[in-house]
């Protein structure tokens, strides 16, 4: 009987989300910026996915503003529910998606519209924000 043949193992898929770069009590996400149309993304590229120009490195946040957010009830690997999620557009910058609450406590969601600032990263390495203070 013949041997099975082996297989490769794939090589891990890259980690999707952003890099994080903490700077004392708030956080940016590194990315690039189109130098002709100023496309800003934070997936690594050798040319704009628009225009094909080159891109120069640019660093986002740390404020924005919310797109859209829920809370979690489902537990996921190493993530025990409740845990808000947002979508959040860093100003002048990509949309990212980010763990957060307008309150932690009662597990209130962020809501569209609410301005917040990245603070950091979870203990799972995933970018998290935290609802601005009114002014």
């Amino acid at each position: 009987m013949p041997a099975s043949p082996t297989r490769k193992s794939a090589a891990p898929a890259p980690d999707p989300r952003p890099v994080v770069l903490v700077r004392g009590d708030f956080a940016v996400v590194a990315g690039s910026r189109c130098v002709a149309c100023g496309y800003p993304g934070i997936e690594p590229v050798e040319a704009c996915p628009v225009c094909r120009a080159q891109v120069s490195r640019a660093e986002f946040g740390p404020a924005g503003t919310v797109f859209a957010a829920t809370i979690l009830r489902i537990a996921l690997p190493e993530r025990p529910p409740p845990y808000g999620l947002a979508y959040v557009d860093l100003d002048g910058g990509p949309r990212i998606l980010a763990h957060g609450y307008a309150d932690r406590d009662t597990c209130r969601p962020l809501a569209p519209g609410d301005r917040v600032r990245l603070t950091g990263r979870t203990a799972l390495g995933d970018p998290f924000v935290e609802l601005e203070a009114p002014l």
